[in-house]
């Protein structure tokens, strides 16, 4: 998948889902119908990150299809 630039994504990579506390991979997005569902995020779930520590330090665990 290609990476998202507008509001609320800006480009970054990693995306932590404050309703379930995944962390995903934009840049290896897994788009089947029981993978990611990136874009079935509301997007006041949604907390964007550079880097994949960050996510992790705010208690975000992994997605276990793109990470």
């Amino acid at each position: 998948m290609t990476r998202r630039y507008k509001p609320p994504y800006n480009g970054k990579r990693y995306l932590g889902n404050t309703n379930d506390m995944k962390v995903h991979d934009l840049d290896n997005e897994k788009t089947g119908e029981s993978e990611c569902q990136i874009d079935e995020i509301k997007h006041e779930h949604i907390k964007m990150y550079d880097y994949h520590f960050e996510a992790t330090n705010d208690g975000f665990t992994d997605c276990t299809h793109c990470l």
